[in-house]
């Protein structure tokens, strides 16, 4: 009898958190798309695109990272692997770069590979505007949105979501 207590409270807990998962028209995002030349996000559920997101990139935008400090964003497969509230960028998610590839282009090159990409928000900076940071490539390599859009990808995507990035 002592279990049937523990195994009452967790089925409750799987269904609460399975009914208040967020989705787009009750599908669920498993696949977050960088398209970099488009400056778009997309978020998809087996292929098809649920919501598309305007994005800025690195300072250094064409091509792929090829080390720390290079000011480009990452192109390859990774996972969402975990998140945080940011003090200075809102919310962000972190990108699994560098991955196996990645590593091994950097050791050959003999330059370390970098790390810390995340998608995250936008500053709120008294001299610039929202608007301003989102018009431009602005980031050390990772993916910006606006804080309002961030907001919502953050609410959407889960951890351990596949991330693809595209030149």
């Amino acid at each position: 009898m002592r279990w049937l207590l523990p195994l009452l409270c967790l089925t409750l807990a799987m269904t609460a958190q399975a009914s208040i998962t967020p989705s787009l028209g009750g599908r669920t995002v498993d696949k977050v798309l960088v398209l970099k030349s488009e400056r778009q996000l997309h978020l998809q559920h087996r292929g098809e695109t649920l919501k598309s997101y305007r994005i800025s990139l690195g300072k250094q935008p064409v091509g792929a990272k090829e080390r720390e400090g290079d000011l480009r964003t990452p192109e390859g497969i990774y996972w969402i692997d975990w998140r945080k509230p940011s003090d200075k960028y809102q919310l962000s998610l972190h990108i699994s770069y560098p991955n196996a590839r990645d590593q091994a282009r950097a050791r050959a090159k003999g330059v370390p590979p970098g790390g810390m990409i995340m998608i995250h928000g936008t500053p709120l900076d008294e001299e610039y505007p929202e608007w301003f940071f989102h018009t431009l490539d602005w980031t050390e390599g990772c993916i910006a949105l606006k804080n309002d859009d961030m907001r919502e990808v953050w609410s959407l995507i889960k951890d351990g979501t596949l991330i693809e990035i595209r030149p």
